[in-house]
């Protein structure tokens, strides 16, 4: 059984499933549990489709929860009657540990890949964690350190299943050709996040940023990349609104879909969203100024249990500030036109390029899923 709620679960769900596949010729393994459409192209039954069960925010956890205890009972029931071999549990904490508790109890083998951020909030669910779950595959190398101080040792570190995985299909030239862009000159990329809410709140104090740039620096360049799960229409929408404000958009501002990696690659900076982005833009090495802004209520009320000294996971896995991050109320246009402006200098950028270089190896060489396929199955196995 393989239970994954959000987008970027789904896909290194997905990426799990084929490899245990892999590692597995001449034995037929069925699975079955919560899948997005990727874990569904993977073959996966779909006993629930997680698609509509990825949301944000207080106010519509609420709204959705009798949706969410449906989907739980009706996993619960699936896992009782099928009884698989192990149920493998892929991010999603609220919802997963939850299932691990109930399932675990019944005696099914329980194994969670990709760690719940309990090192940044609600430490507490550490007992959760060594209670319900028979074996934790970590995908950020501090983790196993982290738990091992709280006497928790049936923790393995895989590796991050992005690193050896980002590249790009093409170069800046390319990139530049296809989008009519001048290569020789400066290109800035702004990753505004997956959800909706995130890029109603956070696209626009980006475009404020880009008009504050263009007026100070006509020739740079700027590419709005929507994420998979967005539309173009969406971010046009949003420009077309900041286009009534007084300080106009750049002449040279590009919208493009589907070629987010090429658009990292190519760009001399990027302000991207928190999230997964900022470690794809740290593989590819391109200086960046992580971002995020929530709704009021969820930053006062969320936020405040957060106890890290840092938000972005490039600066969480350097175990220091090598990036700059404007979150909530330090996310405006001004603060964040200003940092941009410093990365565009040729000597700080080259030094954060290294910095990030450093991350990169932190974070693996590639073979995540591999390896958490072969642990999987020598976990089954015994």
């Amino acid at each position: 059984m393989i239970v994954a709620g959000e987008s970027s679960g789904d896909a290194h769900a997905a990426s799990l499933v084929n490899a245990l596949r892999i590692a597995s010729p001449g034995r037929e393994l069925e699975f079955f549990g919560a899948t997005g459409p990727l874990l569904r192209a993977a073959g996966v039954d779909s006993v629930i489709q997680s698609d509509d069960l990825s949301i944000l925010g207080l106010l519509e956890i609420g709204r959705a929860l009798p949706k969410f205890w449906r989907a739980f009972k009706t996993l619960k029931q699936s896992a009782i009657e099928r009884k698989p071999q192990a149920v493998i549990l892929v991010d999603w904490p609220d919802f997963n540990l939850r299932l691990a508790r109930s399932l675990h109890r019944r005696g099914l083998r329980v194994i969670y890949y990709i760690s719940p951020q309990l090192w940044a909030w609600r430490s507490y669910r550490a007992r959760n964690i060594r209670r319900d779950v028979d074996l934790l595959l970590s995908i950020l190398p501090f983790e196993k350190d982290w738990y091992a101080d709280r006497g928790i040792d049936h923790v393995e570190f895989v590796g991050h299943p992005l690193a050896g995985e980002v590249g790009t299909r093409y170069d800046r030239a390319e990139f530049c050709r296809q989008m009519r862009l001048d290569s020789r000159l400066p290109i800035i990329s702004l990753l505004p996040g997956s959800r909706r809410k995130e890029v109603e709140r956070i696209l626009p104090p980006m475009l404020e940023a880009a008009a504050l740039i263009s007026a100070r620096r006509p020739e740079v360049q700027f590419v709005i990349v929507v994420a998979p799960s967005r539309s173009s229409d969406e971010v046009r929408d949003i420009t077309r609104a900041q286009r009534t404000t007084p300080l106009p958009l750049p002449s040279c501002l590009h919208i493009v879909s589907g070629r987010s990696r090429e658009a990292l690659a190519a760009a001399d900076v990027a302000a991207v969203a928190s999230g997964t982005a900022t470690l794809e833009a740290a593989l590819l090495e391109t200086p960046m100024v992580i971002v995020y802004k929530e709704s009021g209520i969820n930053w006062h009320t969320l936020g405040r249990l957060i106890t890290t000294e840092h938000y972005g996971l490039v600066n969480l896995v350097a175990g220091e500030r090598i990036v700059t991050e404007l979150m909530q109320n330090d996310l405006n246009g001004e603060l964040l036109a200003a940092e941009l402006m410093l990365l565009l200098d040729n000597r700080r950028n080259q030094t954060l390029r290294n910095r990030l270089h450093d991350v990169a190896h932190q974070l693996g060489e590639g073979g995540a899923s591999r390896r958490a396929a072969e642990r999987i199955l020598d976990f089954v196995r015994t």
